[in-house]
């Protein structure tokens, strides 16, 4: 397996906030964004008989992200030298609330959905150095701020 990570030329600001990050997590990460900027476009083409499928379907993969976001701070909390709670809470509180979230209207849940991703961004960002991972961070708010931004696009529309 290769473990190359991103050599971006000294010349770009932007390039460089992503040095060390994985350049498959980041291609893969970027494609997560896929079915985020279909879902909230589909809102606004489909016919309105189609919109409970689209909302749900995009509610749901939000919810999945969400819980993804929580776990990685599992894998990190397994990784401290000396043991927290904090990182194993913190894991559990985000799939929770987006569980509940995913099964509630979509012009409410799918709110609540991009809030949480700005949240888990936050909490990301304060938490994040401390355990290790501070290079995803530009990566984190990049992914954060197009999904939440879908989310609350995708709630407009509903």
């Amino acid at each position: 397996m290769n473990d190359r990570t991103v050599t971006p030329s000294p010349n770009s600001a932007a390039a460089a906030s992503l040095r060390g990050v994985n350049p498959v997590a980041l291609r893969l990460g970027y494609a997560g964004l896929i079915p985020f900027i279909l879902g909230a476009a589909l809102v606004w083409l489909v016919r309105e008989d189609a919109h409970p499928y689209v909302t749900d379907g995009l509610s749901r993969y939000a919810a999945v992200v969400i819980s993804f976001l929580g776990a990685i701070h599992w894998g990190l909390g397994f990784r401290q030298t000396v043991p927290s709670p904090t990182p194993f809470i913190w894991g559990v509180a985000p799939a929770l609330l987006a569980w509940i979230a995913s099964t509630m209207p979509a012009y409410a849940g799918l709110v609540i959905e991009g809030v949480l991703l700005i949240v888990c961004y936050l909490v990301d960002r304060r938490l994040y150095p401390s355990l290790g991972a501070s290079a995803w961070l530009t990566l984190r708010f990049r992914l954060s701020a197009v999904a939440a931004l879908c989310c609350f696009i995708a709630a407009q529309g509903t």
